[in-house]
């Protein structure tokens, strides 16, 4: 028989096996369990009525006999995993273009290529052997590769982040994209922990071998290549991509998964008339507190257990006209310089796999929206460059990052260096006034938002805690607007954008989601319902 426990809960201090702790939750002898499956594992550090750190399973377990069902025992469902499709036979159309190859370029050029396509795909970065390198040098000597960054090359932003696999969206496809991953070389525990995350180090690999799968099946890949221009027929249909400013290849469909930092490209589809609109987005720094210090807070006297991962939190503040929260958390990172255009200071946090650094980093962030920027297609990005080209000149122009301390922001001052913990961008910075390069109504709710957020976690906003600034590529800050049914751009033809860049989705797993989508109603299929 074959059961599904959805309410397995296990103490912290616990060291059986997991197949014993079914069977007691079951009561039936261990020996009968042929297997136990671990579908979900979460860590429960609510510690309510003086109860210890608990992990939550739910599992599936074989066994071989007769179990009593209710209270949370289940038969087994049938395992949700999205079919193949196949391409129709009267399919005509041009192999299809994808640029950018980021989440959403990759897993839209996947599906494409496991349909039987050979979907020809264009990143303006290197491969990330030759952008790993090129992010090496600049953060070793300031020499920045405005294509080959943080920001672009093969994997996307992503690559260079904690590689974290949570999403809100709820959608049977994520069971699919983390298979894909695990296939590619991912840890397995990505297809059953509360929150997933691969590590910077880990997906580097990942992503190349799901670019060999992509060739195997015939794609083609060109790095170095940036989509500068699109050619348009009377009627507003894709019909050519310029690449590098010379070279025509022509096209029936054109995947957008250009990045929430391709400014260039949202300057090139608004000058084709391509439909555009401004969104919200929301700018910050960096902060940072010694990993103990969270973990501390988050598990009390259990924080050095090492069954327990590296704490994360995740704050929120509801000021009188804007909120703050934290954002991308990274347990055991650094601070990165995530720069893609010469003249500006960007930030960024990261983690490895094993988020051992002993540094906690997380973006602290405000809402900023058209009262900040006003109604132009491109003011946020050109509000995000403002800000970018202040903290440059802050940091002393070297791409150095300002720095300040909780206590100095809050009365301030700018003169304190005796931080809680050294800064891990790794330029290296300079004590500056934040206050002068946020505006004044974000700074006022950043202030308002520590001092809350010091109630909720003691001696979070502690005087010594650093700061660094800016964060500004929290997400894209303008949409290219599609059609809902077909997909596709609602004023030209053929054009699809897809994820972060085209500001539908936001992270790693809903970009891989809305890219499969987008090539699925391509394909002319019908939405994938995998149920």
């Amino acid at each position: 028989m074959k059961v599904r426990i959805t309410n397995l809960a296990a103490d912290l201090n616990d060291n059986r096996a997991i197949e014993e702790i079914a069977a007691s939750r079951l009561r039936v002898d261990a020996k009968k369990i042929r297997s136990v499956k671990i579908i979900r594992k979460a860590v429960d550090a609510r510690r309510y009525h003086g109860a210890g750190i608990k992990f939550n399973f739910i599992v599936d377990v074989d066994f071989a006999g007769k179990v009593k069902l209710g209270g949370g025992v289940t038969e087994i469902p049938a395992e949700n995993i999205c079919p193949r499709v196949e391409v129709p036979k009267n399919f005509a159309l041009k192999n299809p273009i994808v640029t950018g190859f980021g989440p959403a370029g990759m897993f839209a050029a996947l599906e494409l290529a496991r349909a039987g396509l050979e979907p020809i795909i264009f990143e303006r970065g290197g491969d990330v052997d030759a952008r790993t390198a090129a992010v090496a040098k600049f953060f070793r000597t300031g020499e920045l590769d405005e294509n080959s960054n943080v920001q672009f090359g093969e994997g996307g932003a992503g690559t260079f982040s904690d590689g974290k696999l949570t999403t809100r969206i709820d959608d049977s496809l994520i069971d699919y994209v983390l298979k894909t991953f695990v296939e590619a070389g991912a840890p397995e525990e990505i297809a059953y922990l509360q929150k997933p995350h691969i590590g910077t180090d880990k997906l580097r690999s990942v992503v190349k071998n799901i670019r060999a799968e992509i060739l195997k099946l015939g794609g083609r890949i060109h790095f170095n290549a940036q989509v500068t221009d699109l050619e348009f027929d009377a009627g507003g249909n894709v019909t050519a991509a310029i690449v590098n400013g010379a070279e025509r290849f022509a096209a029936d469909a054109v995947f957008l998964g250009v990045g929430h930092s391709a400014r260039d490209t949202y300057k090139m589809l608004a000058r084709h008339g391509v439909a555009l609109e401004a969104k919200a987005f929301a700018v910050g720094v960096r902060i940072e507190h010694a990993q103990e210090f969270i973990n501390r807070a988050q598990y009390g006297e259990d924080f050095d257990n090492p069954k327990l991962p590296a704490a994360d939190y995740f704050l929120t503040y509801k000021g009188k006209t804007r909120g703050a929260y934290s954002f991308c958390m990274c347990p055991g990172g650094q601070v990165v310089a995530a720069a893609s255009e010469a003249g500006g200071v960007v930030t960024n946090g990261m983690s490895n796999f094993a988020r051992d650094s002993g540094i906690a980093n997380s973006a602290i962030l405000v809402t900023v929206d058209k009262r900040d920027f006003g109604d132009s297609i491109l003011g946020g990005v050109n509000f995000q460059r403002e800000l970018e080209m202040l903290a440059f000149k802050a940091g002393g122009g070297n791409y150095k990052a300002p720095v300040q301390s909780v206590g100095d922001f809050l009365s301030g001052r700018a003169d304190s260096e005796n931080f809680a913990v050294a800064s891990s961008y790794p330029l290296g910075f300079k004590t500056a006034d934040l206050n002068k390069i946020l505006p004044a109504e974000v700074a006022a709710t950043l202030k308002d938002a520590l001092v809350f957020w010091n109630g909720k976690i003691k001696n979070f906003a502690a005087a010594d805690i650093p700061m660094t600034g800016v964060e500004t590529r929290t997400s894209a800050p303008c949409r290219i607007l599609r059609d809902k049914v077909t997909r596709q751009s609602v004023s030209h033809g053929g054009i699809y954008p897809i994820g972060e860049g085209a500001g539908y989705a936001g992270g790693i797993m809903s970009s891989a989601v809305d890219g499969i989508k987008s090539a699925q109603k391509f394909l002319m299929l019908e939405e994938n319902k995998c149920e």
